[in-house]
């Protein structure tokens, strides 16, 4: 697709790590760290150190991947390149599946903490109409080009991080160290382990959207890896401390369905539970504001790919971005979105995920064989070992996932091949 790109590099290392960011850091730290208490106790903050290292190895992985690509599409590009077509196909499938469920899903929650102030919301024409101005809010400032739609990101992460930063340095400070655990204590058991680390994973889970519109960052072979992996490292070093935190200052944290409000209110009084409550509501903003960026690309990817319909690939002349996809993407999100019936699709949404870093990790020695459409592509060190753990992690958390996850995913792929079968009756007419 390198030849067919007609997007503008604007995207810069910041603006990858910014995707990235965006992507781990919704609504899942804000709910969290009670249920990883309830496991572990006082050794949860551990599980998240635990599951920055098996990330770690992932986005490394992806990291040579996105390092080797100057083209859109992430995920879908590199397992066309290893599998052929409709791999690349269904992947960007199941990419497009679990990004749009998850934003339907993450807006609903944005409206109903909006509720928090005006109760009006929960339900009724006003909650559909505030959902749809969301929507077409975001959708419009991605229409209006790639420079507005980063710099609204930048603002909303600078306001998503505020209130944790302040639960982190302040609850610092209120730290006792005799309440975490020396050598005389047992570790919990390998299955409470094991469930924390499936719970806690899915906090980190979202950045691998950053790597999609590598056909419209600057120097994608340098940016892709460095926004990647600093990226990680800030959400994971901020969300071992917010977990220390909680651990000190919640009495009763297993039990805490909201455990940074609470902390919040604990640390700084009834302002600081508002602090926070406003803070679920700009997180949730910043996380939705990079999907409406990532995801419409995979569209115009796979409409390059004459996977689905041209009219996915027109790229408007005056922004240069893909507007068609980005209110294609914007009209279906707000559907999900009032309709709300898409838990079924959600419920997978985790185990395709880990399939689909599955089959990257699984395209890179037919990738490492191709030459690289970047000058100096990153090469991971110690041979295959990094890309082999990663498959085994991989392997590990895809054995926790229910069989109706499964079966539910099944289904969805093969209503995809039987798209990919039209498009291609289609193209041959044509031809």
């Amino acid at each position: 697709m390198a030849g067919g790109e007609k997007l503008q590099r604007e995207i810069t290392a910041r603006g990858i790590w910014l995707l990235a960011v965006n992507g781990m850091i919704g609504a899942g730290i804000f709910a969290v760290p009670g249920g990883a208490a309830a496991l572990v106790g006082v050794w949860s903050p551990l599980v998240y150190v635990v599951c920055a290292v098996l990330l770690g190895l992932i986005v490394a992985c992806y990291a040579e991947l996105a390092s080797r690509f100057t083209s859109t599409g992430g995920p879908v590009l590199y397992v066309r390149t290893a599998f052929g077509k409709f791999a690349g196909f269904e992947t960007g499938l199941a990419v497009y599946a679990t990004r749009i469920t998850a934003f339907a899903a993450n807006v609903n929650l944005m409206v109903a903490s909006i509720a928090f102030f005006v109760p009006a919301l929960e339900s009724g024409p006003l909650r559909i109409l505030v959902i749809i101005a969301i929507i077409a809010v975001l959708a419009g400032i991605n229409i209006a080009g790639a420079k507005p739609a980063m710099r609204a990101m930048g603002l909303l992460t600078i306001l998503k991080f505020l209130p944790l930063l302040a639960i982190a340095l302040v609850g610092l400070f209120h730290i006792n160290p005799s309440i975490f655990p020396d050598n005389s204590l047992g570790f919990p058991a390998s299955a409470q382990w094991s469930a924390a680390v499936l719970l806690v994973i899915y906090a980190f889970v979202g950045w691998e959207a950053a790597v999609i519109p590598a056909g419209e960052t600057r120097e994608p072979g340098k940016a892709m890896p460095l926004g990647l992996f600093w990226a990680l490292g800030v959400v994971a070093l901020l969300y071992v401390v917010i977990q220390i935190v909680c651990v000190a200052v919640v009495p009763d944290l297993a039990s805490s369905e909201r455990a940074l409000v609470d902390a919040g209110a604990i640390l700084f009084g009834p302002a600081g539970a508002l602090l926070l409550t406003l803070g679920v509501i700009v997180s949730v903003g910043g996380n939705i504001t990079g999907t409406v960026v990532t995801t419409p690309r995979l569209t115009y990817a796979l409409a390059l790919e004459k996977t689905l319909p041209a009219w996915f690939g027109k790229v408007d002349e005056r922004t240069h971005v893909p507007a068609n996809s980005i209110i294609f993407f914007a009209v279906l999100a707000a559907v999900l979105a009032v309709v709300g019936d898409f838990f079924a699709l959600a419920a997978m949404s985790a185990f395709v995920r880990v399939l689909i870093y599955v089959g990257c990790i699984a395209a890179m020695p037919r990738v490492r064989a191709l030459p690289a459409e970047t000058e100096k592509p990153m090469r991971l060190p110690l041979g295959w070992t990094i890309p082999v753990l990663a498959v085994l992690g991989s392997l590990v958390l895809l054995s926790q996932v229910p069989l109706r996850s499964m079966a539910i995913t099944a289904a969805f792929l093969l209503a995809g091949a039987v798209i990919y079968m039209l498009m291609q009756f289609v193209n041959a007419r044509r031809a």
